[in-house]
């Protein structure tokens, strides 16, 4: 049970265990609340019998005051089973989606955009956090108390029970029988919902280009469509899930009138007495009251079956796992009859074999799609691969913990990610802990000193969001830096010096020599002066390697190197008419 539990609703272990918990106390707590119902009944039925003494009325005073204690403890236990439970269950359940976030394949995070995994981690989990308290343990309660009370009226008059319960299977019936059909009305309103985030984060991002192309009137039109989409399918699903509840609790209400009835019809005819009479009467009344908030709750619980599934799909997706200690000797990288492929099937990388040897410089060039960025990231196990072996001083990448074999790398990537804060902390981010004098040494050598100090309050300037006040250039040192800091024993460059001028390009050329001394380097260019002094040329086309060699051995080829170069000597002697 604790395992379906979990999966059901996406908790932890405890959380399944508090949530059966909660479900027994509301149980009880709903039994509890019959209690006075029950004095009510024997105190009237003495009353009628003669004069009672002073002992049975000190009695019913006690046996008042008895159930009014026990009613004030189980609400409260029940407030801290359910709601405190829940409360710390979702903090839990945020921790843990976000632990598995950071620790899934990149490939995971193909599949998805951002708008769907924030919607994952805000929305989902909130939708949830509302169900675990407010509905799923006040619906099992209720079934649990109804089902025992039901069984003690049975016995006491199976025919005045089964005029109060002859209602219950029906309307729960009508909202389990429409459970498809509400589901399917709450993906279509996710997925409208979701394309409509989608839509309005990448008009934040892409406000520019839209600006430049005079195209931003023609996007909010679309945003238009999205938003009356969003409202007309939003109306359809309340309407759709208010429908099938309220048409239950109609049919519910049928019960007092059925149960007044037959009662009426048995008094009559002198096969119950008044007192029995009234007491169903007065059952009836009451045992409704979470029967109708019991039918609410079965139609949210339906509802929330559709966050549950997607936030089980991300804690139950397999995570990229590993040994945390380190058994390489030395830093060499080794490709062995490597293959890959993305989601769809489409194999990017086709036994790709070579060595990028310590202390050297292997640079990956090739036409565009022919696997250089995919490469460098399976050697740093951002995905996992379909076949063959990548290691690192002969070490299996793929059976060490992702996060322990990042310590081994300085990566800059061609897309620089800052964030909003100062740049003294934009470049700590490369080492955890780092001094103020460390971190301005590698700005030093990123050339990153001449703009900082032009800025306002220099290396405690905020940058804005993902660097939005520095250039292009700018941001790409700043990245640098980070490497420079970091001082990892193996350096990934992913077309790092692709946004610096040729003055900056040359001085970053300079600071990297100093950099990759007894290291192990491995960079992806399009600038064929970029590499023209590398170790070792990777020529991948087609997901293969097409040539290899040093740059003067593959110049003689007279081959796919050759011809890059060519070309590339007419692309910047070409001038305009």
């Amino acid at each position: 049970m604790i395992e379906k539990l979990k999966h059901k609703f996406a908790l932890s272990n405890q959380g399944a265990k508090d949530m059966i918990k909660a479900c027994i106390v509301a149980a009880v707590s709903n039994m509890v609340l019959m209690g006075p119902a029950s004095i009510l009944y024997f105190l009237i039925k003495d009353m009628l019998a003669g004069e009672m003494d002073f002992r049975q009325i000190v009695f019913y005073v006690v046996g008042m005051i008895v159930v009014l204690v026990l009613i004030v403890i189980t609400q409260h236990i029940q407030y801290n089973a359910t709601f405190l439970s829940t409360y710390k269950e979702s903090g839990v359940r945020r921790i843990t989606i976000a632990e598995t976030l950071r620790r899934l394949p990149l490939s995971y995070f193909g599949k998805k955009d951002l708008a769907d995994l924030t919607t994952n981690i805000m929305s989902d989990c909130a939708m949830i956090e509302t169900a675990s308290s407010h509905f799923i343990p006040q619906l099992i309660g209720s079934i649990i108390s109804t089902t025992m009370i039901g069984i003690m009226l049975f016995f006491f008059d199976y025919r005045m029970a089964a005029a109060i319960f002859w209602v219950v299977p029906i309307a729960a019936g009508i909202i389990l029988s429409s459970s498809k059909l509400q589901k399917k009305a709450l993906k279509k309103n996710g997925a409208v919902q979701l394309d409509f985030s989608g839509g309005v984060q990448e008009y934040l991002e892409v406000i520019r280009d839209l600006r430049a192309n005079n195209a931003q009137d023609a996007y909010r039109g679309t945003l238009y469509n999205k938003i009356e989409t969003v409202e007309k399918q939003s109306i359809a699903t309340e309407f759709c899930m208010s429908v099938f509840a309220s048409g239950a609790q109609m049919v519910l209400k049928l019960g007092i009138g059925t149960t007044a009835l037959v009662g009426g019809i048995l008094f009559a005819s002198g096969e119950i007495d008044i007192l029995t009479f009234f007491m169903f009467l007065m059952i009836v009344s009451r045992i409704y009251d979470p029967m109708f908030a019991s039918l609410q709750s079965l139609t949210a619980m339906i509802a929330t079956e559709v966050q549950c599934e997607r936030l089980d799909e991300v804690l139950s997706h397999d995570v990229q796992t590993g040994a945390e200690r380190l058994g390489n000797r030395g830093y060499d990288i080794t490709f062995s009859n490597v293959k890959f492929s993305y989601e769809n099937g489409e194999q990017v990388l086709k036994n790709v074999s070579f060595t990028a040897k310590q202390g050297e410089v292997t640079a990956l060039i090739g036409p565009s799609g022919g696997g250089k960025t995919t490469v460098s990231r399976l050697a740093a196990r951002f995905w996992d691969i379909d076949g063959g072996a990548i290691t690192v001083g002969g070490m299996d990448v793929s059976k060490i913990d992702p996060e322990t074999l990042l310590s081994m790398y300085s990566i800059v990537f061609q897309d620089v990610t800052l964030f909003n804060t100062s740049i003294m902390e934009n470049i700590r981010l490369g080492k955890k802990g780092a001094t103020d004098e460390e971190v301005m040494e590698a700005a030093k050598l990123a050339n990153c000193i001449d703009f900082i100090e032009k800025l306002p309050e220099g290396f405690n300037t905020q940058i804005g969001e993902n660097g939005g006040k520095l250039s292009g250039g700018e941001r790409q040192r700043i990245s640098i830096a980070r490497a420079f800091l970091k001082d990892a024993p193996i350096i990934l460059l992913d077309e790092a010096t692709a946004s610096l001028d040729v003055e900056n390009e040359t001085s970053i050329q300079q600071a990297l020599s100093t950099l990759i001394k007894d290291k192990t380097v491995l960079i992806i260019a399009h600038r064929m002066r970029t590499i023209a002094n590398a170790n070792k040329i990777v020529v991948l086309k087609d997901g293969v390697v097409a040539e290899s060699g040093t740059p003067e051995k593959l110049q003689k080829m007279d081959g796919i190197y050759s011809h890059m170069i060519e070309l590339q000597n007419i692309s910047e002697n070409w001038k305009m008419a």
